[in-house]
């Protein structure tokens, strides 16, 4: 079959859903469910800056409800398993070590960091499933650029809806 752009970009926005969806299962989850269950993903430990690890926010949970929304979410769209389990991977692993990264600058759970909020957890999984799908760097750098501008928009929206604590 001939390589058609509007194919791509399909990819671009199949992808973009599944990152945003990778993202927000955590989310939704800890609205639905409160503490039950919310085992801190680093155990409670505390590093010797004396800040947490990453932090009580950051639960096995959370990467549970993210890995299997995903992968469940990926199957239903014909993209295959094995990609959404990619993207709830990589989304998580960038979740996960901006949190370690904002803890060792000092800055709380849920605390605003423009871009290392919203960059790991869309630009991980884009890299990440350019390994299984056809993605330029062009188309990697595109939807992350989407994603942060999006995170910021839906971000506020989640806030008015008392979906978010915060409205970032």
């Amino acid at each position: 079959m001939p390589y058609r752009s509007d194919m791509h970009l399909i990819l671009v926005f199949e992808l973009l859903v599944l990152i945003g969806v990778a993202n927000a299962a955590p989310l939704l989850l800890k609205r639905a469910a409160g503490n039950t269950l919310a085992a801190p993903l680093d155990g409670g430990v505390t590093l010797a800056d004396g800040r947490p690890l990453l932090g009580a926010s950051k639960t096995i949970r959370g990467v549970a409800a993210s890995l299997v929304v995903t992968i469940v979410l990926a199957v239903l769209m014909g993209l295959g398993w094995k990609l959404g389990a990619v993207v709830a991977f990589a989304a998580m692993a960038g979740d996960v070590l901006s949190s370690f990264v904002k803890r060792r600058l000092g800055i709380p759970p849920s605390g605003m960091a423009l871009g290392l909020d919203q960059i790991p957890e869309s630009l991980l999984p884009f890299a990440a499933a350019a390994l299984l799908v056809p993605l330029s760097l062009l188309d990697v750098l595109l939807g992350t650029a989407i994603f942060f501008v999006a995170s910021l928009v839906v971000s506020r929206l989640l806030f008015k809806l008392r979906v978010r604590d915060e409205p970032y």
